[in-house]
């Protein structure tokens, strides 16, 4: 079975940066698209971004657009995502997410619906405050 460990939340400014990761374990990441989404108190789930099998292909939410941005490094089995000038509203539980295996090609582009998404990581809090 694939599972997903989210690593580095915190508490930062607003304005403030992170980079969360997500290591895969139990297969190789070759094979798997990732998703990242979050889930605020009394919000429902929202996809924030996520990345094709090759890297090349990714979707952001319009909330995130130009300050959040995804990448993968297959040879160390993780999944990146360095978000930039937080902000309150980007608190959250962030969790990254797998949907079934698939065979790489060049034009799939992974979709943000939690629908598509099988494999699911514990989930890292970031929170964002002065």
């Amino acid at each position: 079975q694939l599972q997903l460990v989210e690593s580095g939340g915190g508490l930062v400014q607003p304005g403030g940066s992170l980079r969360l990761s997500c290591e895969a374990s139990g297969f190789l990441l070759d094979y798997y698209d990732i998703g990242w989404f979050r889930q605020a108190p009394g919000k429902e789930r929202e996809g924030v971004s996520c990345i094709s099998i090759n890297g090349r292909n990714t979707n952001y939410a319009d909330s995130v657009k130009g300050r959040f941005t995804i990448s993968r490094d297959n040879a160390k089995n993780t999944v990146y995502l360095q978000m930039n000038s937080l902000l309150p509203e980007d608190t959250a539980i962030y969790y990254c997410a797998a949907p079934p295996a698939r065979y790489d090609n060049d034009w799939y582009v992974p979709r943000l619906d939690s629908n598509d998404y099988e494999s699911w990581g514990q989930g890292t809090q970031v929170t964002v405050s002065s």
